[in-house]
């Protein structure tokens, strides 16, 4: 596997900054492309209590998006809500490899966990 050149560590914050963060577990129920965009798709996903519309950039970066339905993966769920295109996220999708510009991969359990279960 080629290498990436490794960023710096960040600075470091207080670990109740930490608490803050919802991270949680939800099953990808639907992906669905977005009408006008060649980057944002749609996701529908399952959060035990609660269903949320997750709007992210992953077009470019899979030749099916389509590909993640029924799986599970981690989302911040307490961002503030943003407009896309016409379409609100409620939440933010936990992947791994953007930021050093590779193609991201999801942030997934091990194994099934129960949708709606927290990280850290």
């Amino acid at each position: 596997m080629a290498g990436i050149t490794v960023a710096p560590v960040k600075p470091t914050v207080p670990a109740k900054l930490m608490d803050q963060i919802d991270i949680r577990v939800g099953t990808i129920e639907r992906v669905e492309g977005i009408e006008g965009s060649d980057k944002l798709v749609k996701l529908t996903v399952d959060f035990g209590s609660h269903k949320r519309s997750i709007v992210v950039g992953m077009k470019r970066e899979r030749k099916d998006p389509m590909e993640i339905e029924g799986m599970q993966a981690l989302f911040v769920l307490n961002v503030e809500p943003r407009k896309m295109m016409g379409h609100v996220s409620e939440g933010m999708l936990f992947d791994i490899g953007y930021a050093d510009g590779i193609t991201p991969v999801l942030a997934v359990p091990e194994r099934p966990v129960p949708n709606g279960a927290r990280a850290g």
